[in-house]
């Protein structure tokens, strides 16, 4: 009987035991329930974030297509084109220019591409793919706390930055012919990676025309829009706002003011290029995101929603 009562104190000390794990990650302080965090099959790191990354020179990249989607980046002078049928096998890319540490980010179940700062408080964190997923959406971990973060909210979901919010980058989607005619001394993220991969083979092939979702959505999405349609959400303050292509196509206009939050922006349009943006009147970039008409309501069900006025 002794020992039975000192075999339980000696658990009582030790609360790690008692502690809530998913594919080994604590999640005991999840600001989210935990019935609602999905482990989406592979364990921790199966998906391998690109941490030493190998790119080449436009001129370099004769393995890119006109058409290829891409997520184009700009930090400290330089800019990046990050392929998205790579970035389908990786999901994350660590790197730093200039002092400047950042990781670039895709969910392809989501279809979102999000550039982050690395750089938090006094610490520079790197970033693996834990294997769980949110909403369908990305979480992703760092490996100096083990934290848990959303990538479609950009916060640290558990562990001991929880609750801490990344500052987002400038990110654009766009096509490969578009990107390197903007940028012609762009970088390109190499389909050489020191890993055995047939890049063009696409593992969600079909996903994206499909309406279907692999994990089933937290909320019941409005069927205003196709599941996959692209939309670009964008969060200033409180106020938050998706221009869904299909709406953009309707205006027949490469840009437009439109209002969020009292304030005036402009928003711009390529129609040949699909792609999305969104400027102060003073021309500043505004950060966005583009992702999937699901997944951003998912995770926004309160956001307005652009209509083209007919």
């Amino acid at each position: 009987m002794i020992r039975l009562l000192l075999l339980v104190c000696v658990l009582l000390s030790c609360p790690s035991l008692w502690a809530k794990t998913l594919n080994g990650f604590d999640v005991s302080n999840s600001i989210i329930p935990i019935k609602e965090i999905v482990h989406g099959g592979p364990p921790r790191d199966g998906i391998p974030a690109i941490n030493n990354p190998h790119y080449v020179s436009s001129k370099e990249a004769g393995f890119m297509r006109p058409e290829d989607i891409v997520l184009g980046f700009e930090i400290a002078g330089q800019s990046y084109a990050f392929p998205r049928h790579i970035m389908n096998w990786h999901e994350l890319v660590n790197d730093e220019i200039n002092g400047e540490p950042f990781v670039v980010s895709y969910c392809p179940l989501c279809g979102s591409g999000m550039a982050f700062s690395s750089k938090l408080r006094k610490d520079t964190l790197t970033f693996g793919v834990s294997g769980l997923l949110y909403n369908n959406d990305l979480i992703f971990y760092d490996k100096n706390t083990e934290s848990l973060w959303s990538q479609l909210e950009g916060k640290a979901i558990s562990g001991p930055y929880v609750q801490t919010k990344l500052e987002q980058l400038n990110l654009s989607h766009t096509t490969w012919a578009n990107w390197s005619n903007l940028h012609p001394q762009t970088k390109v993220l190499s389909e050489q990676q020191g890993v055995k991969r047939n890049y063009r083979h696409d593992p969600y092939s079909g996903y994206e025309t499909s309406s279907a979702v692999f994990f089933k959505t937290l909320r019941k999405v409005p069927k205003d829009y196709h599941t996959k349609e692209r939309v670009m959400g964008v969060q200033i303050g409180s106020n938050i706002k998706a221009y869904p292509y299909v709406e953009l196509r309707k205006t027949g206009k490469t840009s437009f003011e439109d209002t969020l939050g009292g304030e005036r922006y402009r928003i711009f349009w390529d129609n040949e290029h699909e792609t999305a943006a969104i400027e102060t009147l003073s021309g500043k970039r505004v950060v966005s995101t583009t992702s999937y008409w699901f997944a951003w309501y998912s995770f926004y069900p309160n956001t307005e929603v652009y209509r083209a006025v007919k």
